[in-house]
């Protein structure tokens, strides 16, 4: 249906309004204010491509555009674009081949990628570091690649970075500064991130891009539709993880030159997202990426409400545009509706900046690029409708889906591989270990040296008590040998006298007898 002669059928005017195939990878802008139609001409063109055989990435904001699963049905908006399109054929309803994931893994595939795969630039803006802090976490990054420790999830990245913490010393001599102050501030973002989810997303088994860029059995390319509603209300999360897309596309896909179609074409939803707050830097770094991985065979296309949401340098690569309806109530919204119509290449049949403030539901301005590369002159166009469902296509088809897919199995379980969490862990369990059985050994020798002093002391106080001893008794028998000689004395005094009054009583008898005799 929206095919013919090999161009691509977007829109009418006052004629069908074709895309060349060869010219879509030269990305777009589909811009507009809310309920103007920006989702119908999001799905036409991912319906149109996928025809084509070109695979889709698109993003679920809103959790409408899931309904490119189902076949559409007829109801009076579809009939009436028809026959502002000038449709005369029939118009067939179907849906499209589709694969649903999702960060969070709760309505798709889930989405993951590792932390050493982001980088630490990326990570810095996901976690709003300044620049002092993203020196810190880019250290960390360099001495994780020294030492081999791979950065899987966000526990390796905190055990990284208290690694470096805990080595500062030694680290700041070959990087320069790491202050506990800056680690301290990335630990506290990192929990933050926790909490708003973002440990769901970095982990294994880690998307391989080149699952995207299939098509089906019938050469139709394959809708891979990424369900943001619940990301959507994590802003940074959100932008981070398109930012991280687009890099890693570009740097594995190789240079394929001018293709005939696109080899892919991404459609990335309130795009405002990528740039607000974004660093001159990263700006510069999206720049280089949309420029040249047109190269590489694929489109990238922005929707958002106004083309002032996107930075000029930006906003002039943008081959292909789709401007619906802007209001213009305020001076700021008057300013961006000039600038939108600056971005046209006019048409003499209307004022271009007067039609943007008028256009109806579904209506649009449309300018591709044509067979040369140059802008086509500005058209006032009807979207084609799409021929999927227009709302959401329900939990059931999705579920179905998913499960059926063949990569549900492959991504569906988080795996926990050994990495710089692990490694560090270990090491400082062996370093906690060696520490306690050097303190172990060291109070062995503690005690060892105390039993040996009080060894000593004690072999000195029975020394000095059986010096006392000894003295005690030299002592007493010293006063032993003093009585025994005074009781000796005293005796022999004794004995000496008794011995002498003995003598004389002796004496006088035998002398008494003599005078008997």
């Amino acid at each position: 249906m929206y095919t013919k002669d090999g161009q691509l059928w977007i829109a009418t005017g006052e004629t069908p309004i074709m895309l060349n195939p060869a010219m879509a990878n030269r990305h777009g802008l589909i811009a507009g204010a809310t309920g103007t139609g920006k989702t119908i001409s999001l799905k036409v063109m991912a319906e149109t491509l996928s025809t084509a055989g070109v695979p889709i990435f698109m993003v679920d904001i809103k959790g409408d555009v899931c309904g490119i699963a189902k076949a559409g049905e007829e109801n009076h908006h579809v009939t009436d674009q028809l026959e502002k399109c000038k449709v005369t054929e029939e118009f067939p309803y179907r849906d499209y081949p589709t694969v649903f994931w999702d960060v969070y893994g709760e309505k798709g595939i889930p989405v993951r990628t590792t932390v050493s795969h982001m980088g630490p630039t990326l990570i810095s803006r996901l976690l709003g570091l300044n620049p002092t802090q993203e020196g810190v976490l880019e250290i960390a990054f360099r001495v994780a690649d020294e030492e081999q420790l791979l950065l899987i999830d966000i526990k390796d990245l905190r055990s990284m970075l208290m690694y470096v913490s805990d080595n500062a010393k030694e680290i700041q001599a070959k990087y320069g500064n790491v202050s506990a102050q800056s680690v301290g501030a990335i630990l506290r973002s990192l929990l933050s991130l926790e909490n708003a989810g973002g440990d769901i997303f970095f982990g294994e088994p880690e998307l391989d891009i080149r699952d995207w860029i299939r098509t089906n059995a019938q050469s139709a390319g394959i809708i891979n539709v990424l369900d943001c509603v619940k990301l959507a209300n994590q802003p940074l999360l959100y932008s981070t993880f398109l930012l991280w897309l687009l890099t890693d596309l570009y740097e594995m896909l190789p240079e394929v030159g001018d293709l005939d179609k696109p080899r892919m074409v991404f459609f990335f939803d309130e795009a405002h997202m990528l740039f607000n707050d974004a660093p001159k830097a990263l700006v510069e770094k999206i720049e280089q990426v949309i420029r040249l991985i047109r190269s590489k065979g694929v489109g990238i296309y922005f929707i958002t409400q106004s083309p002032a949401d996107i930075p000029e340098t930006i906003l002039a690569q943008l081959g292909n545009r789709i401007q619906h309806a802007l209001r213009a109530f305020t001076p700021a919204e008057q300013k961006a509706v000039k600038v939108a119509a600056q971005t046209f290449r006019p048409n003499p049949a209307f004022d271009t900046e007067e039609a943007i403030s008028v256009l109806g539901t579904g209506e649009a301005l449309v300018s591709f690029l044509d067979d040369d590369g140059a802008p086509s002159i500005v058209q006032r166009a009807f979207i084609l409708p799409p021929q999927s469902f227009m709302g959401p296509c329900g939990d059931d088809i999705r579920n179905n889906i998913v499960n059926g897919s063949e990569f549900y199995l492959k991504y569906k379980d988080a795996v926990d591989n050994r990495s710089a969490y692990e490694e560090l862990e270990e090491a400082r369990e062996e370093k906690e270990k060696a520490a306690e059985e050097a303190k172990a050994e060291e109070e062995r020798i503690k005690q060892a040296k105390e039993a040996e002093k009080e060894r000593i002391a004690q072999e000195k106080e029975e020394a000095r008590k059986k010096h006392e001893e000894e003295r005690e008794y030299d002592r007493m028998e010293r006063e032993l040998k003093k009585k025994f000689s005074m009781v000796n004395k005293v005796a022999s005094t004794a004995l000496g006298q008794i011995g002498r009054e003995v003598g004389r009583q002796v004496a006088r008898g035998v002398f008494g007898n003599m005078k008997w005799f």
